[in-house]
């Protein structure tokens, strides 16, 4: 080696060049993405306790599937089994890495199966805090990014929605880096920028020893005064869905 060279590799060693903000905040839930990647397929019971602004509180239980898809986002199933007057009713979600996702409502009352529209996402799944565009699965083009802290092992990222039919301005989540970037809090700001909701994860559990679940998750409404608990039971990562489980048919079928 050129002396010259050499003794330059010595003096000034190699610059490292920082990442932006915006660059930091992608890789952060791009690590956080790859991190919960293959688990291929999976199912879990739900128990949703619905909390309004006067403390009444009533309660459904639910299942959920879910199939992981890498060409695009995940296809996600809803089907609720109590209370009677609710029994039935089902969801079918596509999640899209670009574009609008596709869902669907089956209202058993009437045996219809009713497409819901981009403009209608925001608006609350089936009476709880939670909104349609909440069930789609976390997509990295979704969003834009940017990091604003950390603290401690917490690392917070603001995400803006590409849709501009979103009901969201923004997003700013935290996800923990000590346990494989998994989120544990979500603020929702409305299209004003207003605080609307934050969403809470809570009581993790750790499957097939990478993949992380929590246990509870628990929704509120700042301007409402409402919240929604979902409680989640009997994950089950052996049950091996097809695409032909996520089909308008089978959301039919589960409904009935």
């Amino acid at each position: 080696m050129n002396k010259l060279i050499f003794t330059l590799l010595i003096i000034f060693p190699l610059i490292t060049i920082a990442q932006t903000d915006e660059e930091k905040g992608y890789q952060i839930v791009s690590d956080a993405i790859d991190a919960d990647r293959g688990f291929g397929s999976s199912t879990v019971d739900l128990k949703m306790v619905l909390k309004n602004k006067n403390g009444q509180i009533s309660e459904r239980t639910l299942s959920n599937k879910t199939l992981e898809l890498d060409i695009d986002g995940d296809k996600s199933m809803i089907v609720f089994t109590s209370p009677k007057d609710i029994k039935g009713t089902s969801t079918l979600t596509f999640t899209h890495k670009k574009g609008a996702d596709d869902q669907w409502l089956f209202l058993p009352s009437i045996k219809r199966t009713k497409r819901i529209s981009s403009s209608n996402k925001s608006g609350p799944f089936v009476g709880s805090e939670f909104a349609y565009e909440d069930l789609s699965s976390v997509e990295l083009e979704k969003n834009t990014y940017k990091f604003i802290k950390d603290e401690g092992d917490l690392l917070f990222v603001e995400q803006y929605p590409v849709d501009p039919k979103s009901g969201y301005k923004k997003r700013i989540a935290s996800y923990n880096k000590a346990k494989n970037y998994r989120l544990e809090m979500i603020q929702f700001y409305d299209r004003k920028g207003s605080l609307l909701k934050t969403l809470n994860y809570s009581e993790y559990k750790l499957y097939r020893d990478k993949f992380w679940r929590a246990s509870k998750l628990e929704m509120i409404n700042h301007q409402s005064n409402k919240e929604t608990q979902l409680f989640f039971d009997n994950y089950n990562f052996d049950v091996n869905l097809k695409d032909d489980d996520f089909t308008e048919l089978a959301l039919r079928r589960a409904g009935n």
